[in-house]
């Protein structure tokens, strides 16, 4: 009789798990605890319009490569309609200076070769990493627990350009890399462009690669309706979720999961639970802290979250016909705004005028996303409404003013607004501390392996961004799928895919 497979969560790791449990002959339930799939890879609806809150950009890869073919057996990528643009982000300065972060590399090395000449040296240095980066194709389609003696070697042998970046360029962060420009313009804008400065050099160029390579773009329609093609596949794979189902803790049996039990009481039993869920709630609260060593109590008490977001999503009767960036545009205000204890010179601006069906004809949505948010700030204003509602409310006067600025008239265009703070990533994921992408990446978190396993228990397993330092749908793509090849090792299965 085929095993069975609790998965709690139907992220994308989840759904991935799910997948890729039922191509290999498991009968899987997934238990979620919101209303529909996908997790942080989602888009909501507010008064005809939808804000996207999941990609920036979708790394997909291109057909015959590793990561392309997991969306391809995960159905996601087939009839998919996408947009590849010609620049990823800008930076608008003072006096008409603007750093546009081209996709093309040849494009990106002229152009900061004319905003920077006497940088030139330090330019030709970073554009050449990137473009030997364009050539890597790692493998990612073996569960690297999996990998043997021969394995390794194989990718010794393979990968030793790659290993050679990695050693030159993962060990020094973007916010220390930076400093070496003299120019300072450039110095400002390309930390803004990096998005995490405390991020690898190594990631922030290969994603430079990925963009010249067009293995990036936007889903036309928006991030749920990649997580609803996912759930699709899994259905029709014969897999079962139940959502307003949060789950509140782990059945454990002589040392063994043997199910879940729900919010409402009621407990379902498996032979195997998969947590694709917070990692933190998964360890302490549902498990109760039992199983846990030195190593993964040093990872709640030493790593840090990625620092939580306030999404300000602004519906405006108008539109706009430059060519603004896929990752968005950061913006000087004529006069700085303070917003809980920063105060910002600039804002990022996300203008979704490359995606017509986010929004009703002729009108468009914006979106700013400000990082670093204060969780505490926001969880005890939580607890009066009316306070928390004119926090909001107050945030989307001062974003919406500032972008008047830029574009006269906007304010009185404005037909929707909507604020998501920590507290409604919190409430509707049950992230740590409102987080949307997991660890941060630091020159410290990079290329660590997370056990999937915890000491101590057996017949579970984790997957997801809280065991995939990084994050990112990719890596929640290939959790599930490693978590299943790990499943099937154990089981003496061969691990097998079907592609739709």
């Amino acid at each position: 009789m085929d095993k069975s497979i609790i998965i709690i969560g139907s992220g994308i790791a989840g759904l991935s798990a799910g997948c890729y449990g039922q191509m290999n002959g498991y009968r899987t339930q997934i238990f979620e605890m919101h209303t529909i799939p996908g997790g942080l890879c989602t888009t909501w609806k507010r008064k005809g319009y939808k804000i996207d809150g999941c990609f920036e950009w979708w790394y997909r890869s291109n057909p015959g490569t590793g990561f392309y073919q997991m969306w391809e057996e995960l159905g996601a990528v087939q009839g998919r309609s996408v947009v590849h643009l010609e620049e990823s982000a800008r930076v608008e300065g003072k006096g008409g200076k603007t750093l546009v972060l081209y996709t093309d590399i040849d494009r990106l090395e002229q152009h900061l070769k004319e905003l920077a000449p006497e940088d030139n040296d330090i330019i030709e240095e970073l554009i050449e990493a990137a473009r030997t980066t364009t050539r890597f194709n790692l493998p990612v389609l073996k569960a690297p627990e999996l990998m043997g003696l021969t394995d390794g070697l194989k990718m010794i042998f393979t990968m030793r350009p790659f290993l050679r970046f990695q050693k030159q360029w993962g060990k020094i962060s973007i916010q220390d890399y930076v400093q070496r420009f003299k120019n300072p313009f450039l110095r400002e804008a390309l930390i803004l462009n990096g998005n995490f400065p405390s991020m690898p050099m190594s990631l922030w160029i290969s994603s430079l690669a990925l963009m010249h390579n067009k293995e990036t773009c936007f889903p036309l329609g928006g991030s749920l309706q990649v997580a609803l093609s996912i759930e699709r596949r899994y259905r029709d794979l014969g897999g079962e979720i139940q959502y307003k189902a949060p789950v509140t803790k782990i059945m454990v049996e002589s040392g063994k999961a043997v199910g879940v039990r729900l919010a409402d009481g009621t407990e379902h039993g498996s032979d195997i639970v998969i947590s694709a869920a917070d990692g933190r709630t998964t360890i302490f609260d549902m498990l109760d802290g039992k199983y846990i060593d030195e190593k993964i109590q040093g990872y709640y008490n030493n790593f840090s979250p990625v620092p939580p977001i306030i999404y300000i999503g602004l519906g405006v009767a108008r539109l706009f016909d430059e060519p603004y960036s896929v990752y968005g545009t950061y913006f000087t205000l004529d006069e700085p705004i303070t917003i809980e204890r920063h105060t910002l010179t600039r804002i990022p601006v996300h203008i979704y005028n490359f995606d017509p069906s986010l929004a009703p004809e002729g009108k468009t949505v914006l979106r700013v996303k400000l990082e670093d948010a204060d969780y505490d700030y926001w969880k005890e204003l939580r607890q009066d409404p009316k306070r928390y509602k004119e926090a909001k409310e107050q945030i989307a006067d001062k974003v919406i003013a500032a972008l008047d600025h830029r574009f006269p008239g906007l304010a009185a265009q404005v037909e929707m607004r909507d604020v998501a703070t920590p507290m409604t990533f919190e409430r509707y994921t049950g992230n740590w501390r409102g987080g949307w992408v997991g660890w941060e990446s630091t020159t410290e978190t990079a290329g660590i392996r997370m056990s999937k396993t915890l000491p101590g228990l057996t017949n579970f397993y984790m997957a997801g961004q809280w065991v995939e330092p990084g994050g990112g749908t990719p890596i929640a793509v290939m959790s599930g799928r490693n978590v299943t090849q790990i499943i099937c090792k154990n089981d003496k299965k061969k691990f097998v895919t079907s592609t739709p």
